[in-house]
């Protein structure tokens, strides 16, 4: 996974929480989890995740805690 070569908007986990209302840790949470794959990796070791594809993984993880009542190992296997 490199970050070279895509036109895709690629963010931190800080700019992904910033954006999505939630905690860095959230985002950390779900990536140790494997719900929330990172993109690429930047040249520092920083994950980088894809904007438009985490922010819709993010509401559906949303959408499946709050309306559905589903837990984390639930929602793996949804998603």
């Amino acid at each position: 996974m490199s970050k070279q070569g895509t036109d895709k908007k690629l963010i931190k986990i800080g700019e992904l929480a910033r954006l999505y209302s939630v905690l860095p840790s959230t985002i950390n949470f779900y990536t140790r989890e494997g719900i929330l794959k990172p993109s690429a990796f930047s040249q520092g070791g920083y994950r980088l995740y894809d904007k438009q594809k985490a922010t819709n993984i993010l509401r559906k993880i949303d959408y499946l805690q709050r309306k559905k009542r589903l837990s984390i190992q639930e929602i793996k296997k949804v998603l």
